[in-house]
Formats: structure tokens, sequence, C-alpha cells
């Protein structure tokens, strides 16, 4: 039975190949379980220590997160989503082009009130 915040069979055949393999011996919490903890707490906004422990222990997940965040898996499960829809002819790519100018005012540059052209350094307030 699936749950309401958890992934499908075809969500996670899709994710399935995009998390790193364990480089360690020992048996480890599978990654469709930690994924659905992860999905969980971040769809009820709730803290880690609060996922409900089908997910496995908080700790797990909390570390899990951090490690595909810092490795990219998270920002490449978007792009692999994209990639997809882009070939099945789901996506389509406008082009915009925009010739705008934004113009700063004269006190933006660092003119003092009267004209006065003197500065006093280019310091950090420097256009």
């Amino acid at each position: 039975m699936i749950r309401r915040h958890e992934l499908s069979d075809a969500e996670w055949e899709f994710v399935r190949p995009l998390p790193p393999a364990s480089l360690r011996g020992r048996k480890r919490l599978g990654d469709r379980r930690v994924l659905n903890g992860i999905v969980w707490k971040f769809r009820t906004g709730t803290a880690w220590r609060d996922v409900p422990e089908r997910h496995g222990p908080w700790a797990t997940l909390h570390t899990r997160f951090r490690r595909w965040a810092a490795d990219g898996t998270f920002d490449r499960m978007p792009r692999a989503a994209q990639a997809k829809a882009d070939a099945a002819g789901g996506v389509e790519w406008p082009v915009s082009v925009d010739s705008t100018v934004v113009r700063a005012h004269q006190q933006a540059a660092g003119t003092r009130k009267g004209g006065s052209a003197t500065r006093r350094s280019a310091g950090p307030e420097a256009v």
C-alpha cells in the first residue's frame, strides 16, 4: 500500500538509478525507504526527529539527505525528469530576447547632494 507522501512504483523506478551506490560493505537502510522519509519530512514540514519510524531512524535520513544534497543527487533528479520530458516532446523551449536598460539614479553613484562630484573613497557602496 502506498501512503500519501510516498513515491509510487513508477516514480521509484525513475529515481532508483540516481542516488549513489553504497561504498561500504555493511548493510544499510534501503534508498527507497530513506527517500520516502525525506519526502515525508519536507511535504509535512515537520522536524527530522518527528519522521515516523517506518522510514527508519531520523539520524539516518538526515545524514543521507545531507550526503545526497552535497554530491548533487537532488540536482540530478529534476534534470533527469526534464530530459525525459524533453525526449518525449513534452517540453517547449520558447526564447525571449529583452533589451531593457535599467538606469541608476545619480544618487546611486555616490554623488553628494548639491551636485558635488567629489568622493571620499570607492568603498563597498560604489556602483
